[in-house]
């Protein structure tokens, strides 16, 4: 794809639902380091996972971005049309003896995967039980450095351990289908949500793995609601509306650390936010209350 730009960054939903104001914020965020850099900025909707998908879900998120004037550039890319793509750099990670099927059961595995099936060789129908494909990670040190959190290093061996990168039902796991999604697009910046910051070096070590450029990272913190949890679309997190844009993009500049402009005018606020955006300014934790971002303080 197309990589005369210095910048390409993008926004990637996955369609269980519509956007909130988690997802606003993120998608904000990415829109204005984008457009501040004169860079590109590309939607891909994340469709790899049809029991938690909402068939409406697509439109929903194309229509809440409109009505933001968060406009993209190019075609939207769907993950369900590039399963060739996804099959393709698994049987590279095979061939080059960096996988091994397991047929542990993902519910009652600890997150940091002891190795159960690492040296078994399954078959990918083990005993008449479907397995899962798991990527076998070194034992070394992954270090990036996030332009919002500073330098962030993880031990792939006791930190994250092997982990799936295609599931015991056959679809692919968002690691790997990520990582070659980000490759084709050419991605350069990525600013997304702190909640996947332990993804971070599992898309690194496929990178490397797979001979592909590691973008450049940035992570927000993610809003927590009222309750004190994560605002998220499975617990049923309020939709973003269009009744009142300008104040739903007053309460996201200051969740990100950004200068609120005193104008009743949406589209001059938000050109305005691209000219004044610094990334600088994000706050550096890895998560805020929504109860921080009151109307009553949100210009001060």
């Amino acid at each position: 794809m197309n990589s005369e730009y210095h910048y390409i960054g993008r926004f990637a939903p996955s369609p269980s639902g519509p956007l909130h104001f988690g997802s606003l914020v993120a998608a904000l965020a990415s829109f204005l380091d984008a457009r501040s850099q004169n860079g590109q900025w590309l939607i891909r909707i994340e469709d790899l996972d049809p029991p938690r998908e909402s068939p409406s879900a697509p439109e929903t998120i194309l229509k809440q971005l409109k009505d933001f004037e968060l406009a993209w550039d190019g075609s939207v890319l769907f993950q369900s049309t590039r399963l060739d793509a996804y099959a393709a750099a698994l049987a590279r990670l095979k061939d080059r003896k960096l996988t091994f099927q397991c047929r542990c059961s993902r519910n009652k595995t600890p997150s940091i995967y002891p190795g159960t099936c690492r040296d078994a060789a399954h078959a990918e129908t083990s005993a008449g039980l479907p397995t899962s494909t798991r990527l076998r990670v070194e034992t070394c040190e992954v270090s990036f450095e996030d332009r919002i959190l500073g330098t962030k290093t993880w031990n792939l061996q006791h930190q994250v351990g092997d982990f799936i990168i295609r599931r015991k039902d056959n679809l692919f796991a968002y690691q790997l289908a990520v990582v070659v999604d980000d490759a084709y697009q050419n991605i350069t910046h990525i600013v997304r949500g702190s909640d996947l910051l332990d993804s971070t070096p599992r898309q690194i070590f496929l990178n490397q793995c797979l001979d592909l450029p590691q973008p450049v990272y940035a992570h927000l913190p993610v809003i927590l609601g009222k309750d004190g949890f994560k605002l998220s679309k499975q617990a049923m997190a309020r939709p973003i509306s269009n009744e009142d844009p300008i104040r739903l993009l007053r309460l996201a500049l200051k969740a990100l650390g950004q200068k609120v402009i005193d104008s009743v005018d949406y589209s001059e606020v938000l050109a305005l936010s691209i000219l004044n955006w610094d990334i600088g300014q994000v706050p550096k934790n890895l998560s805020q209350s929504i109860t921080n971002l009151s109307d009553e303080d949100v210009l001060k």
